[in-house]
């Protein structure tokens, strides 16, 4: 297998897998629509890939060398990740009617991206397995198929949102989605803090 396959088979495992940024993607489709999650999508993609080049570039050797900042970033995750969750749990379950009615925003994705332990520990040891020797044109290259992959993963969990809301058009159904969907981001914050 190729270098580039394997790197493209590592981007897409990692993104595809089920976590707090995809959780996101699944739940605001099914609330606001593929349109407009995806700037949840595109924010969650750029950010990823911003931590991916970076951690390649060296930002996993000041996070070594300052292991308290491994533990704000995990503490901060936890946080985000349980006031995400109280607001899935808040909602009262009417979809928007009004088609222009703004999904989650870029930024949120984004910051949720550099909040998920994932998200570090799938840049740092994609970077340790593939970029070790830190040549820098392997770090953009690995950074630019990765961005495409992530991308389609996590629009892909986005699409899925948006095909379940004609199945969840009753107020009822959706707040026992959104509750489902407040209970794996807690779950996730109870997982970061156990580990």
């Amino acid at each position: 297998m190729s270098l580039y396959l394997s790197m493209a088979a590592f981007a897409l495992a990692s993104s595809i897998s089920p976590g707090p940024v995809n959780v996101v993607a699944l739940s605001a489709g099914a609330r606001h629509g593929l349109a407009a999650t995806l700037r949840h999508v595109s924010g969650a993609t750029v950010g990823f890939t911003l931590l991916l080049l970076l951690t390649g570039l060296g930002l996993h050797e000041l996070m070594r060398q300052a292991p308290h900042t491994i533990t704000a970033v995990r503490w901060a995750g936890v946080a985000f990740l349980l006031y995400l969750a109280w607001k899935l749990a808040r909602d009262d379950g009417t979809l928007p009617q009004d088609a222009h009615v703004a999904g989650p925003a870029w930024w949120t994705g984004a910051a949720m991206q550099w909040l998920n332990p994932k998200a570090w520990l799938a840049a740092v040891s994609g970077m340790g397995a593939f970029v070790a020797d830190g040549d820098a044109r392997l770090v953009w290259e690995f950074a630019a198929i990765y961005f495409i992959v992530c991308y389609l993963s996590i629009a892909s969990w986005a699409w899925a949102g948006a095909a379940l809301r004609e199945h969840l058009r009753d107020p009822a159904r959706i707040r026992l989605f959104n509750r489902a969907m407040a209970a794996l981001l807690a779950a996730s914050a109870v997982w970061l803090v156990a580990h």
